[in-house]
């Protein structure tokens, strides 16, 4: 599976160094010397590894950022392989038709515009599942796959707590509604992982409602989900409950503070939906109105998971307690994998 690490796919978490928008150093040009020239040891040979390294040098004079990453995805993409690394020995020797040279230079270029690598390639692995992607709808995360665990894992947790009860109990069928879909990644990364489980999954966005429907199609698993062009608004809680009461609300919604927007990328700020980051001021806009939604759509002992800020899990803390009409507590707050805190478990409890 693909993993790239780089700040463009974490948002504003585990950041080692921001890289600075705006223009960069003259383009290194392929076209002051061939690419068979610069890439071959041997006269009239281009290999895999040789370029990679070229395109590694031409990245990093024009300042992309995991320029060595870029790179071997782009090859690896163009070479029918998920990573460099699994790529075998011979075809790492393999000299490279001129289709698969152009093919490279076409994707490299665009990388050399800051497109994300993702939007290069057009699709992108998260958990066990390949989606397409395409600007602006919002590139899913890394840290966003242990979102989708923590409701599988508590999912898997209500079924054994009600396997314990003297009457018999049927396999769970959940119904899980996700705010802010974007590409689908999450929702169809639940309905993968619980065959059993019904999702209804929301955007704002036409693009995204657009996407998340066709990775669905091309997953076969249109049949389980119910996708909506909505915004979420104190008015969507009625068309929402034509499916019922919901087990779990999940969402990883903008939760970015406003006034760090103009700190972010090149990548994010030049091409992907700025509205799906931008949390407001506090960067709980969204999610204040979600937590106001969710009593009105979650069964009883419901559960609604979030991704958020590591500065919001006191915030929404200190929030639920002054609308404890909610009835709505903070259960738990996990955190990603570099530490912090990132995802809430916040549960409906009983009148």
């Amino acid at each position: 599976m693909r993993c790239l690490t780089h700040t463009l796919l974490r948002r504003l978490s585990c950041l080692s160094t921001q890289c600075v928008p705006g223009r960069w150093s003259q383009i290194f040009s392929p076209k002051r010397s061939s690419l068979r020239q610069r890439c071959s040891a041997r006269p009239g040979v281009v290999t895999a590894t040789s370029v990679v390294n070229y395109w590694q040098k031409v990245f990093e004079t024009n300042g992309i950022p995991e320029a060595r990453e870029s790179s071997e995805y782009i090859v690896s993409f163009v070479l029918g392989a998920k990573t460099f690394q699994s790529l075998s020995s011979k075809s790492l020797r393999t000299p490279l038709t001129a289709a698969q040279q152009e093919q490279i230079q076409q994707l490299s270029n665009k990388r050399l515009e800051r497109v994300p690598v993702q939007y290069v390639l057009g699709e992108w692995d998260f958990r066990d599942l390949t989606l397409k992607m395409r600007p602006p709808v919002f590139i899913p995360r890394p840290e966003t796959e242990d979102l989708v665990s923590l409701v599988v894992e508590e999912e898997s947790l209500m079924y054994e707590k009600n396997s314990g009860l003297c009457f018999p109990v049927s396999a769970p069928h959940p119904v899980i509604l996700e705010i802010g879909c974007g590409s689908g990644a999450i929702a169809l990364s639940l309905l993968h992982k619980l065959p059993q489980s019904q999702v209804i999954a929301m955007d704002k966005e036409e693009a995204a409602v657009d996407l998340t429907r066709e990775n669905a199609h091309r997953l076969q698993l249109q049949e389980r989900i119910h996708v909506l062009h909505q915004d979420v608004s104190y008015s969507s809680a009625k068309q929402l409950l034509r499916w019922g009461p919901v087990d779990f609300i999940v969402s990883n919604p903008p939760y970015v503070f406003h006034e760090d927007m103009a700190s972010l990328d090149a990548e994010i700020l030049r091409y992907e939906d700025l509205d799906a980051l931008d949390g407001g001021d506090d960067g709980m806009t969204v999610i204040k109105t979600i937590l106001a939604l969710a009593p009105s759509l979650l069964k009883d002992s419901g559960s609604v998971f979030l991704e958020v800020d590591p500065r919001h899990p006191n915030m929404v803390k200190d929030w639920l307690q002054a609308h404890s009409n909610l009835l709505l507590v903070l259960c738990a707050v996990h955190k990603d994998f570099c530490g912090k805190p990132r995802f809430l478990h916040i549960q409906k409890q009983s009148r």
